[in-house]
Protein backbone atom coordinates (compact mmCIF):
# COMPACT_ATOMS: atom_id res chain seq x y z
CA UNK A 1 0.00 0.00 0.00
CA UNK A 2 1.36 3.41 -0.98
CA UNK A 3 1.11 6.03 1.73
CA UNK A 4 1.73 9.77 1.56
CA UNK A 5 3.71 12.13 3.72
CA UNK A 6 2.39 13.90 6.79
CA UNK A 7 0.88 17.38 6.79
CA UNK A 8 2.85 20.37 8.02
CA UNK A 9 1.69 21.47 11.47
CA UNK A 10 4.41 24.05 12.06
CA UNK A 11 1.69 26.73 12.29
CA UNK A 12 0.85 25.21 15.70
CA UNK A 13 4.38 25.60 17.06
CA UNK A 14 4.97 27.93 20.01
CA UNK A 15 6.83 31.21 19.67
CA UNK A 16 9.76 29.58 21.48
CA UNK A 17 9.92 26.77 18.93
CA UNK A 18 9.67 29.12 15.98
CA UNK A 19 12.58 31.13 17.40
CA UNK A 20 14.79 28.16 18.28
CA UNK A 21 17.77 27.34 16.10
CA UNK A 22 19.55 24.04 15.79
CA UNK A 23 22.72 23.73 17.82
CA UNK A 24 25.63 24.28 15.39
CA UNK A 25 27.88 22.11 17.60
CA UNK A 26 25.53 19.15 17.09
CA UNK A 27 25.71 19.55 13.31
CA UNK A 28 29.33 18.38 13.25
CA UNK A 29 29.45 15.86 16.08
CA UNK A 30 29.07 12.92 13.67
CA UNK A 31 32.60 13.74 12.44
CA UNK A 32 33.91 12.56 15.82
CA UNK A 33 33.49 9.00 14.51
CA UNK A 34 35.33 9.71 11.23
CA UNK A 35 38.87 8.24 11.44
CA UNK A 36 40.07 10.72 8.80
CA UNK A 37 39.15 13.74 10.92
CA UNK A 38 41.30 15.12 13.73
CA UNK A 39 38.42 16.19 15.95
CA UNK A 40 39.20 19.39 17.83
CA UNK A 41 35.71 20.81 17.55
CA UNK A 42 33.89 19.82 20.75
CA UNK A 43 34.39 19.17 24.44
CA UNK A 44 34.10 15.39 24.27
CA UNK A 45 36.12 13.61 26.99
CA UNK A 46 38.19 10.63 25.83
CA UNK A 47 36.45 7.36 26.55
CA UNK A 48 39.62 5.94 28.13
CA UNK A 49 38.73 8.07 31.15
CA UNK A 50 35.28 6.47 31.53
CA UNK A 51 35.85 4.19 34.55
CA UNK A 52 33.45 1.44 33.45
CA UNK A 53 35.05 -1.23 31.28
CA UNK A 54 31.95 -3.35 30.73
CA UNK A 55 28.41 -4.04 31.84
CA UNK A 56 27.05 -7.52 32.46
CA UNK A 57 23.36 -8.11 33.08
CA UNK A 58 21.08 -11.13 33.08
CA UNK A 59 17.39 -11.39 32.40
CA UNK A 60 14.95 -14.26 31.89
CA UNK A 61 15.06 -15.76 28.41
CA UNK A 62 12.08 -15.83 26.04
CA UNK A 63 9.57 -17.43 25.90
CA UNK A 64 9.64 -17.09 29.70
CA UNK A 65 8.32 -20.58 30.39
CA UNK A 66 8.46 -20.04 34.16
CA UNK A 67 6.71 -16.67 34.01
CA UNK A 68 8.12 -13.17 33.79
CA UNK A 69 8.59 -12.92 37.55
CA UNK A 70 10.94 -15.90 37.79
CA UNK A 71 14.59 -15.02 38.38
CA UNK A 72 17.01 -16.48 35.79
CA UNK A 73 19.18 -19.33 37.07
CA UNK A 74 22.24 -18.29 35.11
CA UNK A 75 22.02 -21.34 32.85
CA UNK A 76 21.82 -20.88 29.10
CA UNK A 77 18.42 -22.60 29.00
CA UNK A 78 16.59 -19.81 30.87
CA UNK A 79 18.99 -16.88 31.05
CA UNK A 80 19.71 -14.08 28.61
CA UNK A 81 23.27 -12.86 29.12
CA UNK A 82 24.18 -9.33 28.04
CA UNK A 83 27.74 -8.07 28.16
CA UNK A 84 28.42 -4.58 26.87
CA UNK A 85 32.07 -3.57 26.55
CA UNK A 86 33.56 -0.13 26.53
CA UNK A 87 35.88 -0.22 23.56
CA UNK A 88 34.26 -2.76 21.29
CA UNK A 89 34.70 -1.35 17.78
CA UNK A 90 31.43 -1.46 15.83
CA UNK A 91 29.82 0.83 13.35
CA UNK A 92 26.72 2.38 14.87
CA UNK A 93 23.75 0.12 14.18
CA UNK A 94 25.80 -2.88 13.07
CA UNK A 95 25.52 -4.92 16.27
CA UNK A 96 23.14 -5.77 19.10
CA UNK A 97 25.11 -3.68 21.53
CA UNK A 98 25.95 -0.03 22.10
CA UNK A 99 29.56 0.10 23.33
CA UNK A 100 30.04 2.24 26.43
CA UNK A 101 32.58 4.39 24.62
CA UNK A 102 29.65 5.64 22.52
CA UNK A 103 26.64 5.36 24.84
CA UNK A 104 28.39 7.37 27.59
CA UNK A 105 29.63 10.02 25.16
CA UNK A 106 27.92 13.18 23.92
CA UNK A 107 26.03 12.91 20.67
CA UNK A 108 23.16 10.82 19.36
CA UNK A 109 20.55 13.14 20.85
CA UNK A 110 17.95 11.34 18.77
CA UNK A 111 18.90 8.07 20.46
CA UNK A 112 21.46 5.34 19.83
CA UNK A 113 20.94 3.54 16.48
CA UNK A 114 20.78 0.05 18.06
CA UNK A 115 17.97 1.20 20.33
CA UNK A 116 16.12 3.16 17.65
CA UNK A 117 16.18 0.32 15.13
CA UNK A 118 14.50 -2.08 17.57
CA UNK A 119 11.82 0.41 18.62
CA UNK A 120 11.18 1.51 15.04
CA UNK A 121 10.56 -2.10 13.97
CA UNK A 122 8.38 -2.65 17.06
CA UNK A 123 6.31 0.45 16.21
CA UNK A 124 5.64 -0.68 12.65
CA UNK A 125 4.82 -4.21 13.84
CA UNK A 126 2.30 -3.08 16.45
CA UNK A 127 0.79 0.06 14.90
CA UNK A 128 1.14 -0.37 11.13
CA UNK A 129 1.95 3.27 10.42
CA UNK A 130 -0.24 4.95 7.79
CA UNK A 131 2.02 7.71 6.46
CA UNK A 132 5.52 7.64 5.04
CA UNK A 133 7.64 10.19 6.92
CA UNK A 134 7.07 9.00 10.48
CA UNK A 135 9.96 8.43 12.82
CA UNK A 136 10.88 7.97 16.48
CA UNK A 137 12.96 9.88 19.01
CA UNK A 138 14.40 8.47 22.24
CA UNK A 139 13.23 10.22 25.42
CA UNK A 140 13.69 10.11 29.17
CA UNK A 141 10.13 8.80 29.56
CA UNK A 142 6.67 10.23 29.11
CA UNK A 143 6.87 12.84 31.87
CA UNK A 144 9.84 14.47 30.15
CA UNK A 145 8.19 14.06 26.75
CA UNK A 146 5.12 15.93 27.98
CA UNK A 147 7.24 18.76 29.37
CA UNK A 148 8.91 19.06 25.95
CA UNK A 149 5.56 18.96 24.16
CA UNK A 150 4.24 21.90 26.17
CA UNK A 151 7.29 23.98 25.28
CA UNK A 152 7.13 23.04 21.60
CA UNK A 153 3.46 23.87 21.05
CA UNK A 154 2.21 26.18 23.79
CA UNK A 155 2.61 29.83 24.60
CA UNK A 156 1.69 31.28 27.96
CA UNK A 157 -2.08 31.73 28.06
CA UNK A 158 -2.80 28.92 25.59
CA UNK A 159 -5.34 26.23 26.41
CA UNK A 160 -5.10 22.49 25.98
CA UNK A 161 -7.86 19.92 26.34
CA UNK A 162 -7.62 16.88 28.61
CA UNK A 163 -9.87 14.34 30.26
CA UNK A 164 -11.71 15.82 33.24
CA UNK A 165 -9.64 13.54 35.47
CA UNK A 166 -6.09 13.06 34.27
CA UNK A 167 -2.51 12.51 35.43
CA UNK A 168 -1.90 15.23 37.99
CA UNK A 169 1.75 15.82 37.04
CA UNK A 170 0.65 16.60 33.49
CA UNK A 171 -1.80 19.20 34.76
CA UNK A 172 0.76 20.80 37.05
CA UNK A 173 3.44 20.88 34.34
CA UNK A 174 1.04 22.73 32.03
CA UNK A 175 -0.12 25.17 34.69
CA UNK A 176 3.49 25.96 35.65
CA UNK A 177 4.05 27.11 32.07
CA UNK A 178 0.94 29.30 32.16
CA UNK A 179 -1.14 26.89 30.07
CA UNK A 180 -4.83 26.28 30.88
CA UNK A 181 -6.03 22.66 31.07
CA UNK A 182 -9.69 22.62 30.01
CA UNK A 183 -11.61 19.47 31.02
CA UNK A 184 -13.53 17.15 28.71
CA UNK A 185 -15.99 14.85 30.53
CA UNK A 186 -15.40 11.11 30.54
CA UNK A 187 -17.47 8.11 31.56
CA UNK A 188 -16.78 4.41 32.21
CA UNK A 189 -15.45 4.11 28.65
CA UNK A 190 -13.19 7.14 28.61
CA UNK A 191 -13.39 10.55 26.96
CA UNK A 192 -16.81 11.28 25.44
CA UNK A 193 -16.46 12.34 21.76
CA UNK A 194 -19.80 14.16 21.68
CA UNK A 195 -18.76 16.39 24.57
CA UNK A 196 -15.38 17.06 22.94
CA UNK A 197 -17.08 18.12 19.71
CA UNK A 198 -19.61 20.30 21.53
CA UNK A 199 -16.85 22.09 23.47
CA UNK A 200 -14.92 22.83 20.28
CA UNK A 201 -17.98 23.72 18.19
CA UNK A 202 -19.02 26.26 20.83
CA UNK A 203 -15.57 27.61 21.66
CA UNK A 204 -15.62 31.24 22.68
CA UNK A 205 -14.30 33.09 19.58
CA UNK A 206 -12.74 35.75 21.82
CA UNK A 207 -10.17 33.21 23.07
CA UNK A 208 -7.47 31.17 21.32
CA UNK A 209 -8.64 27.70 20.34
CA UNK A 210 -6.75 24.72 21.77
CA UNK A 211 -3.96 23.18 19.72
CA UNK A 212 -3.63 19.95 21.71
CA UNK A 213 -5.81 17.21 23.11
CA UNK A 214 -3.89 15.36 25.84
CA UNK A 215 -5.33 11.90 26.41
CA UNK A 216 -4.41 8.65 28.17
CA UNK A 217 -6.49 6.27 26.02
CA UNK A 218 -5.67 2.88 27.63
CA UNK A 219 -6.01 2.13 31.34
CA UNK A 220 -6.52 5.84 31.90
CA UNK A 221 -4.87 7.37 34.93
CA UNK A 222 -6.70 7.82 37.27
CA UNK A 223 -10.04 6.33 36.16
CA UNK A 224 -8.83 3.04 34.67
CA UNK A 225 -11.11 3.55 31.66
CA UNK A 226 -10.13 2.62 28.09
CA UNK A 227 -11.31 4.23 24.88
CA UNK A 228 -12.98 1.95 22.36
CA UNK A 229 -11.74 1.83 18.77
CA UNK A 230 -14.97 3.49 17.63
CA UNK A 231 -14.50 6.41 20.00
CA UNK A 232 -10.93 6.89 18.79
CA UNK A 233 -12.13 7.12 15.19
CA UNK A 234 -14.65 9.79 16.22
CA UNK A 235 -12.08 11.75 18.23
CA UNK A 236 -9.64 11.67 15.32
CA UNK A 237 -12.37 13.03 13.01
CA UNK A 238 -13.08 15.85 15.49
CA UNK A 239 -9.34 16.64 15.66
CA UNK A 240 -9.26 16.94 11.86
CA UNK A 241 -12.33 19.17 11.90
CA UNK A 242 -10.79 21.59 14.42
CA UNK A 243 -7.11 21.29 13.39
CA UNK A 244 -6.22 19.74 16.73
CA UNK A 245 -3.16 17.61 17.51
CA UNK A 246 -3.72 14.48 19.60
CA UNK A 247 -1.08 13.71 22.20
CA UNK A 248 -1.59 10.06 23.22
CA UNK A 249 0.18 9.22 26.46
CA UNK A 250 0.38 5.42 26.47
CA UNK A 251 2.52 3.95 29.27
CA UNK A 252 -0.20 1.38 30.03
CA UNK A 253 -0.93 0.30 26.45
CA UNK A 254 0.49 -3.19 26.85
CA UNK A 255 -1.24 -3.77 30.17
CA UNK A 256 -4.42 -4.73 28.30
CA UNK A 257 -6.34 -7.70 29.66
CA UNK A 258 -9.48 -9.79 29.34
CA UNK A 259 -12.85 -8.29 30.24
CA UNK A 260 -13.63 -8.89 33.92
CA UNK A 261 -15.94 -11.81 34.68
CA UNK A 262 -17.67 -11.54 38.05
CA UNK A 263 -18.25 -15.31 38.16
CA UNK A 264 -14.84 -16.99 38.59
CA UNK A 265 -16.12 -20.17 36.90
CA UNK A 266 -16.60 -18.16 33.69
CA UNK A 267 -13.02 -16.91 33.60
CA UNK A 268 -10.67 -18.27 31.00
CA UNK A 269 -7.43 -16.43 30.38
CA UNK A 270 -6.85 -15.76 26.69
CA UNK A 271 -4.07 -17.82 25.15
CA UNK A 272 -2.54 -16.61 21.90
CA UNK A 273 -1.64 -19.07 19.16
CA UNK A 274 0.90 -16.66 17.69
CA UNK A 275 2.50 -13.27 18.14
CA UNK A 276 0.40 -11.99 15.27
CA UNK A 277 -2.77 -13.01 17.10
CA UNK A 278 -1.62 -11.11 20.19
CA UNK A 279 -0.85 -7.97 18.19
CA UNK A 280 -4.24 -8.13 16.47
CA UNK A 281 -5.94 -8.40 19.88
CA UNK A 282 -4.59 -5.01 20.98
CA UNK A 283 -6.75 -1.91 20.89
CA UNK A 284 -6.18 0.37 17.94
CA UNK A 285 -3.91 3.25 18.83
CA UNK A 286 -4.49 6.81 17.68
CA UNK A 287 -1.16 6.64 15.85
CA UNK A 288 -2.40 3.60 13.89
CA UNK A 289 -5.38 5.66 12.64
CA UNK A 290 -3.29 8.68 11.74
CA UNK A 291 -2.82 9.46 8.05
CA UNK A 292 -1.75 13.09 8.47
CA UNK A 293 0.89 13.20 11.22
CA UNK A 294 -1.72 14.69 13.57
CA UNK A 295 -0.94 12.29 16.42
CA UNK A 296 2.08 12.43 18.72
CA UNK A 297 2.48 9.17 20.62
CA UNK A 298 4.48 8.93 23.84
CA UNK A 299 5.70 5.42 24.71
CA UNK A 300 7.68 4.30 27.73
CA UNK A 301 9.37 1.29 29.29
CA UNK A 302 8.39 2.51 32.76
CA UNK A 303 5.46 0.12 33.22
CA UNK A 304 6.77 -2.87 31.25
CA UNK A 305 10.50 -2.94 32.11
CA UNK A 306 11.22 -0.48 34.92
CA UNK A 307 10.50 3.18 35.79
CA UNK A 308 14.12 3.84 36.68
CA UNK A 309 15.31 3.14 33.15
CA UNK A 310 14.00 6.65 32.35
CA UNK A 311 13.80 5.57 28.75
CA UNK A 312 10.99 5.92 26.26
CA UNK A 313 10.28 7.22 22.79
CA UNK A 314 8.03 9.53 20.81
CA UNK A 315 6.39 8.49 17.54
CA UNK A 316 5.47 11.37 15.23
CA UNK A 317 6.16 12.86 11.83
CA UNK A 318 9.76 13.74 11.04
CA UNK A 319 8.67 17.38 10.71
CA UNK A 320 7.42 17.48 14.28
CA UNK A 321 10.29 15.39 15.69
CA UNK A 322 12.78 17.92 14.35
CA UNK A 323 11.40 20.43 16.85
CA UNK A 324 11.77 17.92 19.69
CA UNK A 325 15.33 17.14 18.66
CA UNK A 326 16.30 20.82 18.56
CA UNK A 327 14.91 21.25 22.07
CA UNK A 328 16.52 18.08 23.46
CA UNK A 329 19.93 19.05 22.09
CA UNK A 330 19.79 22.03 24.43
CA UNK A 331 18.06 20.38 27.41
CA UNK A 332 18.32 16.64 28.13
CA UNK A 333 21.09 16.04 25.49
CA UNK A 334 20.04 12.36 25.30
CA UNK A 335 18.59 9.63 27.53
CA UNK A 336 20.96 7.74 29.83
CA UNK A 337 23.68 5.84 27.98
CA UNK A 338 23.63 3.07 30.57
CA UNK A 339 19.90 2.57 30.05
CA UNK A 340 20.18 2.55 26.27
CA UNK A 341 23.04 0.03 26.37
CA UNK A 342 21.26 -2.31 28.79
CA UNK A 343 17.80 -2.07 27.21
CA UNK A 344 19.05 -2.33 23.62
CA UNK A 345 21.36 -5.21 24.51
CA UNK A 346 18.49 -7.10 26.15
CA UNK A 347 15.79 -6.40 23.55
CA UNK A 348 18.06 -7.11 20.59
CA UNK A 349 18.78 -10.53 22.09
CA UNK A 350 15.16 -11.21 22.93
CA UNK A 351 14.09 -10.14 19.44
CA UNK A 352 10.68 -8.75 18.50
CA UNK A 353 9.00 -12.06 19.26
CA UNK A 354 10.70 -12.33 22.63
CA UNK A 355 9.60 -8.83 23.61
CA UNK A 356 6.03 -9.74 22.65
CA UNK A 357 6.36 -12.87 24.81
CA UNK A 358 7.34 -10.59 27.70
CA UNK A 359 4.33 -8.35 27.08
CA UNK A 360 2.02 -11.37 26.93
CA UNK A 361 3.45 -12.41 30.30
CA UNK A 362 2.75 -8.94 31.68
CA UNK A 363 -0.84 -9.29 30.50
CA UNK A 364 -1.24 -12.56 32.43
CA UNK A 365 0.16 -11.03 35.61
CA UNK A 366 -2.02 -7.93 35.48
CA UNK A 367 -5.10 -9.95 34.55
CA UNK A 368 -4.76 -11.83 37.84
CA UNK A 369 -4.05 -8.69 39.86
CA UNK A 370 -7.06 -6.92 38.37
CA UNK A 371 -9.36 -9.88 39.10
CA UNK A 372 -8.24 -10.05 42.74
CA UNK A 373 -8.79 -6.31 43.17
CA UNK A 374 -12.25 -6.21 41.61
CA UNK A 375 -13.33 -9.39 43.42
CA UNK A 376 -12.34 -7.72 46.68
CA UNK A 377 -14.20 -4.52 45.78
CA UNK A 378 -17.42 -6.45 45.14
CA UNK A 379 -16.89 -8.37 48.38
CA UNK A 380 -16.03 -5.50 50.71
CA UNK A 381 -17.53 -2.29 49.31
CA UNK A 382 -21.01 -1.89 50.82
CA UNK A 383 -23.86 -2.70 48.45
CA UNK A 384 -25.41 0.70 47.90
CA UNK A 385 -26.45 2.93 44.97
CA UNK A 386 -23.89 5.39 46.38
CA UNK A 387 -20.98 3.27 45.10
CA UNK A 388 -20.16 2.30 41.51
CA UNK A 389 -17.37 -0.09 40.50
CA UNK A 390 -16.00 0.10 36.95
CA UNK A 391 -13.78 -2.95 36.27
CA UNK A 392 -10.84 -1.87 34.08
CA UNK A 393 -9.75 -3.74 30.95
CA UNK A 394 -6.23 -2.29 31.01
CA UNK A 395 -3.72 -0.49 33.15
CA UNK A 396 -2.80 -0.44 36.84
CA UNK A 397 -5.71 1.35 38.45
CA UNK A 398 -9.25 0.81 39.70
CA UNK A 399 -11.63 3.55 40.73
CA UNK A 400 -14.68 3.69 42.93
CA UNK A 401 -17.25 6.30 41.92
CA UNK A 402 -19.15 7.68 44.91
CA UNK A 403 -22.34 9.76 44.97
CA UNK A 404 -21.46 12.26 47.68
CA UNK A 405 -25.09 13.39 47.95
CA UNK A 406 -25.94 9.93 49.31
CA UNK A 407 -23.98 10.69 52.47
CA UNK A 408 -26.46 11.01 55.36
CA UNK A 409 -24.87 14.30 56.42
CA UNK A 410 -24.34 15.73 52.95
CA UNK A 411 -26.67 18.72 53.42
CA UNK A 412 -25.83 19.36 57.07
CA UNK A 413 -22.27 18.60 58.12
CA UNK A 414 -20.87 18.90 54.58
CA UNK A 415 -22.98 21.87 53.39
CA UNK A 416 -23.97 20.02 50.18
CA UNK A 417 -20.36 20.24 48.98
CA UNK A 418 -19.08 16.99 47.45
CA UNK A 419 -15.44 18.08 47.89
CA UNK A 420 -15.95 18.13 51.69
CA UNK A 421 -17.33 14.59 51.62
CA UNK A 422 -14.36 13.53 49.48
CA UNK A 423 -11.88 14.98 52.00
CA UNK A 424 -13.68 13.28 54.90
CA UNK A 425 -13.52 9.92 53.11
CA UNK A 426 -9.82 10.38 52.40
CA UNK A 427 -9.05 11.14 56.04
CA UNK A 428 -11.15 8.18 57.15
CA UNK A 429 -9.44 5.64 54.88
CA UNK A 430 -5.94 6.84 55.80
CA UNK A 431 -6.86 6.54 59.49
CA UNK A 432 -8.05 3.00 58.68
CA UNK A 433 -4.59 2.05 57.44
CA UNK A 434 -4.97 2.15 53.68
CA UNK A 435 -4.14 4.70 51.00
CA UNK A 436 -6.43 5.34 48.07
CA UNK A 437 -6.26 8.79 46.56
CA UNK A 438 -9.07 11.26 45.88
CA UNK A 439 -10.08 12.33 42.42
CA UNK A 440 -9.60 15.99 43.35
CA UNK A 441 -5.86 15.43 42.95
CA UNK A 442 -6.41 14.62 39.28
CA UNK A 443 -9.14 17.04 38.30
CA UNK A 444 -8.61 19.53 35.46
CA UNK A 445 -10.29 22.81 36.35
CA UNK A 446 -8.85 25.25 33.81
CA UNK A 447 -10.80 27.82 31.85
CA UNK A 448 -10.10 30.74 29.55
CA UNK A 449 -10.47 34.50 29.97
CA UNK A 450 -13.10 35.36 28.93
CA UNK A 451 -14.56 31.98 29.95
CA UNK A 452 -16.12 29.27 27.84
CA UNK A 453 -19.92 28.74 27.78
CA UNK A 454 -21.39 27.26 30.95
CA UNK A 455 -22.60 24.23 28.97
CA UNK A 456 -19.00 23.36 28.06
CA UNK A 457 -18.08 23.10 31.75
CA UNK A 458 -21.10 21.04 32.74
CA UNK A 459 -20.14 17.85 34.59
CA UNK A 460 -21.92 14.52 34.08
CA UNK A 461 -22.40 14.12 37.84
CA UNK A 462 -21.80 17.30 39.85
CA UNK A 463 -22.09 15.41 43.15
CA UNK A 464 -19.85 12.53 42.09
CA UNK A 465 -16.37 11.96 43.51
CA UNK A 466 -13.89 9.21 42.72
CA UNK A 467 -11.14 7.39 44.55
CA UNK A 468 -8.25 5.71 42.78
CA UNK A 469 -6.40 2.62 43.91
CA UNK A 470 -3.81 0.42 42.25
CA UNK A 471 -3.42 -3.34 42.10
CA UNK A 472 0.18 -3.05 40.89
CA UNK A 473 2.10 -2.05 43.99
CA UNK A 474 1.54 -4.76 46.64
CA UNK A 475 1.23 -8.57 46.91
CA UNK A 476 -2.24 -10.03 46.43
CA UNK A 477 -2.89 -10.70 50.14
CA UNK A 478 -2.10 -7.10 51.03
CA UNK A 479 -4.22 -5.92 48.11
CA UNK A 480 -7.26 -7.73 49.50
CA UNK A 481 -6.59 -6.48 53.01
CA UNK A 482 -6.26 -2.89 51.79
CA UNK A 483 -9.58 -3.04 49.93
CA UNK A 484 -11.22 -4.61 52.97
CA UNK A 485 -10.08 -1.66 55.10
CA UNK A 486 -11.33 0.72 52.41
CA UNK A 487 -14.75 -0.92 52.46
CA UNK A 488 -15.03 -0.83 56.25
CA UNK A 489 -14.09 2.85 56.27
CA UNK A 490 -16.83 3.64 53.71
CA UNK A 491 -19.37 1.61 55.66
CA UNK A 492 -18.58 3.59 58.81
CA UNK A 493 -18.48 6.98 57.07
CA UNK A 494 -21.81 6.45 55.27
CA UNK A 495 -23.38 4.88 58.40
CA UNK A 496 -24.39 1.72 56.55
Amino acid sequence: MTVGDSLDFSHLFSDETKARKSSPLKSCIHLFQDPNIVFLGGGLPMSKYFPWDNLQVESPLPPFANGIGESPSGDAKDTCHVQVRKNEVTKAGDSKDIPLSRSLQYGHSKGQPEFLSFVREHTQLVHGMKYADWDILATTGNTGSWESTLRIFCNKGDTILAEQYTFSSSIYAAEAQGVNVFPVPLDDHGLIPERLESILDNWNPETRKPKLLYTIPTGQNPTGSSLSDDRKVEIYRIAQKHDLLILEDEPYYFLQMDAYQKDPSQRKATEFASHDEFVKSLAKSFISLDTEGRVIRMDSFSKVLGPGTRLGWIVASAKILKAYLQLHEMTIQNPSGFSQSIVAGTLNRWGQGGFLDWLIGMRREYNEKRDVAIDALYEYIPESPAFHINPPIAGMFFTLNIDASSHPEFATKYQSKPELVEQAIYEKVVASGVLVVPGAWFKALGDTQPPQPTSSKQELDPNGVIFRGTYAAVPLDKLREGIKRFGLALKEEFQL
